[in-house]
């Protein structure tokens, strides 16, 4: 049975993950329809559907993962393994697909004269497969360091159990820097993009001004919708991020852990959401289906009063 505060946090796990779930099959779907018609796919779709598909997975690792740790400590722990690697890969693309996200926009709305950056500009696609295949060298560190660490763990339990609890957190450390880096990296380079996407409309805003013209071009409120996604995920994943450090060195009190992993499922769940509403394609169809289901609803209840 259930305690009453662990019935309240399932219940807020389990609407959070219907509802990222939801948000992340539809921008997916909608992009592959779009796909399946035209045969082909632009490169801002192409990222937001590989973006929504590793959220469909990370959302299942994390919920698998509380299921285990709450209903069944055994196998959670028999399990551990899988469930880390299953996390670090749905987490990694996850990460770094809002990343290339971010440079994106970054690349086609802003404007400067660097020669770096013009070069960049042109040549967009490249530079957003640069950003996603250089990261998968921060993938194989990570998880050959958890491959390092399982093969010390299961020699010193062999050896010396004594041993085993003095370097329990000399062996941990490592991984959790590297897993620091991984994640650090692609939040600066996000950060430093938006940073750079207020420069521009800045810049742009005070060009506007000079010549007599209104603000409300389409370059700054191009400025704007994309400064909107890069700052909902900026907050979102500091928050999961802190999340998460919590609930590694917080591992052995299992409550501390389910209200951490609990609070961070709010990232891969509500970004989706900001995606949607920003993306004009995506906005339009999303309340073209609430009307629909909107009217479906209305009739039914109209025939059910009338019956």
């Amino acid at each position: 049975m259930l305690s009453l505060v662990q019935g309240i946090f399932s219940t807020i796990v389990l609407v959070e993950f219907i509802l990222g779930q939801f948000a992340n099959s539809f921008i997916a779907l909608v992009n592959f329809i779009g796909w399946v018609k035209r045969h082909k796919i632009s490169l801002v779709d192409g990222i937001l559907t590989a973006l929504a598909v590793s959220r469909i997975g990370l959302l299942c690792v994390i919920l698998i993962h509380l299921w285990l740790l709450v209903c069944n400590p055994v196998l959670h722990k028999l399990d551990l393994r899988a469930i880390l690697i299953a996390w670090m890969v749905t987490n990694h693309f996850s990460m770094c697909l809002a990343t290339c996200l971010s440079m994106f926009y970054l690349l086609k709305i802003a404007s400067f004269s660097s020669l770096i950056f013009l070069h960049l500009k042109w040549r967009v696609e490249r530079a957003v497969l640069m950003i996603l295949f250089g990261s998968l060298v921060f993938l194989g560190s990570e998880l050959a360091m958890v491959n390092t660490n399982d093969r010390i763990w299961m020699s010193i339990y062999e050896r010396n159990k004594t041993l085993k609890a003095e370097l329990s957190g000399s062996i941990s450390l490592p991984h959790l820097i590297a897993f620091t880096l991984a994640n650090f990296i692609p939040f600066t380079t996000s950060l430093t993009s938006l940073l750079l996407l207020i420069f521009s409309m800045w810049k742009h805003l005070k060009k506007m001004q000079l010549n007599g013209k209104g603000s409300q071009d389409p370059s700054t409120k191009a400025h704007i919708k994309a400064m909107q996604t890069v700052i909902s995920f900026l907050l979102l994943f500091a928050i999961y991020f802190l999340c998460l450090i919590i609930s590694v060195w917080s591992s052995n009190e299992q409550k501390t852990v389910v209200l951490c992993q609990t609070i961070g499922m709010v990232y891969p769940s509500s970004h989706s959401f900001v995606l949607i509403f920003v993306n004009q394609k995506l906005k339009e169809v999303f309340l073209s289906v609430l009307r629909q289901l909107r009217e479906r609803f209305w009739l039914k209840g109209r025939k059910l009063s009338t019956s």
